[in-house]
């Protein structure tokens, strides 16, 4: 689920002597060593609570003696809802609220790019752990930043453009809604996220079935299925 890995961002603009770090991952102290050294550390920026990119939060934080900024209470110095601006390592990083991949998930504006976490994969599609409506929200909000803003994923490579792929979410996201409303037709009453990920998913290697029933999950309580 994580691809390669989770990605962390070191960010400093030309010149810098400092920098901002988004993501310091799990709790592997050599990882969160080797981060470090690219310091002074003027801010930490969490995209997300999911383990694979927080773990390490608290211990990197006390490491480099910084702030983390964060939407979930229980890991934030300072707390994001959405608009905030960040400044470190000579730059300005706009929060943007993008739930939905789940409920506390942020995006970083900078520059030309965007850091979306989880919301955007490098490759691929993510699981839903929050809500589909304001997953869907989120999506819009990206596609609505300028055409050719890079995207600096939490797995997976950079891509080139968040606009093409935002559209290219929200098209997926209508398709799978639409199968699983069928889905959910033809199997009748109330019908549970795995049944639905055996139709839906019936062609996907069986070893991705439980990240399916997430977002299926997800699905299904937007189209009020019990």
């Amino acid at each position: 689920m994580t691809l390669e890995g989770t990605n962390t961002w070191v960010l400093r603009a030309p010149g810098a002597d400092s920098c901002v770090v988004v993501d310091p991952g799990p709790l592997d102290r050599g990882h969160l060593d080797r981060v470090a050294a690219h310091g002074p550390v003027d801010a930490v920026l969490l995209t997300h609570g999911h383990p694979d990119h927080s773990e390490g939060v608290h211990d990197f934080a006390r490491l480099v003696g910084a702030p983390v900024h964060a939407a979930d209470p229980g890991f934030a110095t300072v707390r994001l809802t959405g608009g905030e601006v960040v400044t470190g390592g000579g730059l300005e990083i706009t929060a943007l609220a993008t739930p939905g991949h789940t409920d506390d998930s942020v995006s970083f504006l900078v520059g030309g790019a965007v850091l979306t976490g989880d919301t955007i994969l490098g490759r691929g599609t993510t699981v839903l752990d929050g809500g589909l409506a304001d997953y869907l929200a989120s999506l819009r909000t990206l596609a609505d930043l300028p055409e050719g803003t890079t995207v600096l994923p939490g797995h997976g490579p950079v891509l080139p453009d968040v606009v093409a792929v935002a559209r290219a979410y929200l098209t997926h996201r209508e398709e799978r809604l639409a199968q699983v409303r069928a889905a959910v037709e033809r199997l009748g009453g109330a019908p549970t996220a795995r049944q639905v990920v055996e139709l839906v998913y019936a062609d996907v290697d069986r070893s991705l079935w439980p990240a399916a029933e997430w977002s299926v999950r997800a699905q299904l309580a937007y189209l009020g299925v019990a």
